[in-house]
């Protein structure tokens, strides 16, 4: 069988296939498919795919009412449509208009139909994500609105993302503003309120977004009291809120800066706190008593707005006057007596006695009743000087007798005046009515100084005080 396909074989000429026409390849290995970009890359078209992740810039096609059309560069548009479509709030979506850019996210670059899926409000909240890392860097103050929160601070949009300000980043001056049994209560009223953040913490991964006012507000402090240096002179008078307390004295706000109110201004009465009398929150008057440009500090006052109770408690006293005092403390540079409930004043060692002493025990003790002479009253200080040693001197018996003059002719005028009514008016002495005048036109009698550090008495009273 095998010698008769070999003499066959080489009887007959052997038959050559030839390929099919237009198919000259199908012996070779199969080449891979060109995909649709390349061969719209082939055509010139120049169209780039999306990518899942991407963002990209595109323009409104069409609006309808499951979907929106959106033209991102490639054949066909992207589309918009479902649980994203009602992702965008009805406000914004009407905005929407035919041909408007838009940002996009691209969530599928080809479905099961070949569309592009879109997402709107991805893409904006990924562009927020981005601006709240440069507010991170740039640490720049933001405008916002608290718009909600729970128990450990307040929530305040950035976007469309929600930042969270803890309890401890709230200003002190906002906390103190509201009031409430508890914090949320507190939180609550704060709802709807304007608020100025700063971007302190931004965790993508975790979506954290961690905001404080407190920060905000220094900063903005700041360039303020710059504003405020610049403006602010002595004796200004403001408006202002307490911000907070120390033992020292008082922070109060005016015009967005802090300055500071000491202990010793706050109040004219000796208090040994500050919350004695204030409490944060509450606005005062203040008046500007300092104002140091190169440290930036500004010196404040409560007390000088108010009337001194101290100069009401020696209106009856006169420079030169006698008076009865009682001893309620000694020490080595004089002894302190006690003019009346309130009032009190410093009998100076050099004042005590005419003899030189070591200590004011050689001469007085406490519980003594002296008389006294007023040899200065300084209103600026608040003190009254008084001796001891110049009760009898004969530089103020001039003085002496006219005092005690006027005082017996101003009870003869009361006895009078009371008297008047029930009897006929009785003419005063001559005597006495030209010792009045004589009293009232001489000139106040000083005493002659004895010493360099003698004080010189004032101005007699007036007759009838």
């Amino acid at each position: 069988m095998e010698q008769d396909y070999q003499e066959k074989s080489q009887g007959e000429e052997p038959v050559i296939h030839q390929p099919p026409p237009n198919n000259q390849e199908t012996d070779q290995p199969k080449q891979d498919q060109p995909t649709m970009e390349s061969l719209l890359g082939q055509e010139g078209l120049g169209l780039e795919f999306p990518n899942t992740g991407e963002i990209r810039t595109g323009v409104v096609a069409s609006i309808g009412e499951n979907e929106i059309l959106v033209s991102i560069g490639t054949k066909s548009e992207g589309i918009i449509s479902g649980r994203e479509l009602d992702g965008i709030p009805a406000d914004e979506r009407r905005k929407l208009e035919v041909g408007m850019e838009i940002p996009v996210f691209v969530l599928n670059p080809e479905d099961a139909n070949g569309n592009v899926v879109l997402s709107y409000t991805r893409a904006c909240e990924e562009r927020d994500w981005e601006e709240a890392n440069q507010w991170l860097e740039s640490a720049e103050g933001i405008a916002s609105e608290v718009i909600g929160y729970n128990k450990g601070g307040l929530l305040v949009p950035l976007g469309r993302l929600r930042g969270f300000v803890p309890a401890s980043q709230v200003s002190i001056l906002r906390r103190s503003a509201v009031n409430g049994e508890n914090a949320e209560q507190r939180w609550a009223k704060m709802v709807g309120d304007p608020i100025t953040v700063r971007v302190i913490e931004v965790d993508r991964e975790r979506h954290r977004l961690i905001l404080s006012e407190r920060l905000a507000l220094q900063e903005t402090r700041e360039t303020l009291k710059d504003r405020l240096l610049d403006e602010l002179k002595e004796d200004d008078v403001r408006s202002g809120r307490v911000t907070s307390i120390a033992e020292f004295g008082v922070f109060v706000n005016i015009d967005g800066a802090d300055g500071l109110v000491h202990l010793s201004e706050i109040s004219w009465e000796r208090i040994q706190h500050p919350n004695e009398v204030l409490k944060v929150g509450q606005e005062v008057k203040v008046k500007v008593i300092a104002v140091d440009r190169d440290k930036k500090r500004i010196g404040l006052s409560i007390r000088q707005l108010q009337e001194d109770p101290w100069r009401k408690k020696v209106e009856h006293l006169r420079e030169g006057q006698l008076i009865e005092g009682d001893i309620t403390h000694l020490t080595k540079f004089g002894a302190f007596a006690r003019l009346s409930e309130e009032l009190e004043g410093l009998i100076h060692l050099s004042e005590i006695s005419e003899q030189r002493i070591a200590h004011p025990k050689e001469v007085i003790k406490e519980g003594d009743k002296l008389t006294l002479r007023v040899i200065k009253i300084d209103a600026e200080r608040r003190r009254i000087a008084l001796s001891l040693r110049k009760v009898d001197s004969p530089a103020y018996a001039d003085l002496d007798w006219k005092m005690a003059l006027a005082e017996e002719v101003e009870g003869v005028k009361l006895v009078e005046a009371a008297t008047s009514e029930a009897t006929e008016p009785v003419a005063e002495p001559v005597v006495a009515e030209e010792t009045v005048q004589e009293v009232a036109a001489e000139e106040p009698v000083e005493a002659p100084q004895a010493e360099e550090t003698e004080e010189t008495p004032a101005d007699s009273p007036e007759t009838g005080e």
